[in-house]
């Protein structure tokens, strides 16, 4: 049993999904039981949640003990996680605060999207590692499995995001126009399997679904990607999420946190299909 206190109106969903990773994952099992309980009242479906409204979860012991990440380091500054797929960072961010208090958050990673994450654990950290992402000091690479044969096998591209806030999607563009930010995107094709490829992606910019809509801009949508993807190939391969890795993350430039300099950590996870036709 989970018990939560709602801060602000949301949908119980939603409000699940942001604070109880292992919640999240068994929800649809939850609803269907009616083990979750709002203000004492068992709920079989979606709803409104307010401020100040008492949520109750009534997980088995399975689903409570259901991983949602691995601890890659951990120190007195900084903790870096390796996410799970089908876990929202706010959901681990929940998590690993009942351990650690002093826990701040620091950068995101999309629901299904697994691997590299890092945390603050002081004010010092947290202020360094905010600086660190803001100006670009961050060498992250993504691992992804793409749709599509490529034009090119290397290329740097650029372009301009808008976001749809209203659809939670976004759109991409090749010149700039009112409300959208460049995005600057490096891959590299690292293996050709024909009808899809193994890719190495690295961020220069860090927006809102970058890697998923810039690739599916240029003709090779992520594999599973149910959002910008190719929905005939998604059901082919049996993909329903998708298979994008935050590979790995490595530090420059560091002061305090000089010790991290160099160092990458990389994620266990690899992007793989789960079953091929």
């Amino acid at each position: 049993m989970k018990k939560y206190i709602a801060e602000k109106e949301q949908t119980l969903k939603d409000f699940t999904d942001e604070h109880y990773a292992q919640g999240s994952f068994a929800y649809a099992r939850l609803l269907r039981s009616r083990d979750v309980r709002v203000n004492g009242e068992r709920c079989g479906s979606n709803r409104t949640l307010h401020a100040g409204d008492e949520v109750v979860y009534y997980t088995t012991p399975k689903e409570e003990s259901r991983p949602v990440c691995t601890t890659l380091f951990c120190d007195e500054n900084v903790l870096v996680a390796d996410k799970f797929s089908g876990v929202n960072a706010e959901a681990l961010y929940a998590y690993l605060r009942e351990e650690r208090s002093d826990l701040r958050f620091i950068h995101r990673l999309d629901r299904n999207t697994c691997g590299v994450m890092v945390f603050a654990r002081n004010d010092t950290a947290e202020a360094e590692l905010l600086s660190a992402f803001r100006e670009h000091r961050v060498d992250k690479r993504y691992q992804v499995l793409c749709f599509h044969p490529f034009s090119r096998n290397r290329a740097d591209l650029t372009a301009y995001l808008k976001k749809d806030e209203a659809h939670a999607r976004v759109a991409v563009y090749e010149k700039p126009c009112r409300g959208a930010e460049k995005i600057t995107t490096s891959y590299e094709v690292k293996q050709n399997h024909g009808e899809y490829s193994l890719v190495e992606v690295q961020l220069h910019s860090g927006k809102t679904h970058q890697i998923r809509a810039h690739l599916a801009f240029i003709g090779n949508p992520v594999a599973g990607d149910e959002k910008y993807g190719d929905e005939a190939l998604n059901q082919k391969y049996h993909v329903k999420r998708h298979i994008l890795v935050a590979k790995s993350l490595c530090f420059t430039g560091l002061n305090q946190l000089s010790y991290l300099n160099g160092i990458c950590f990389s994620s266990s996870f690899c992007a793989e299909l789960p079953h091929r036709p």
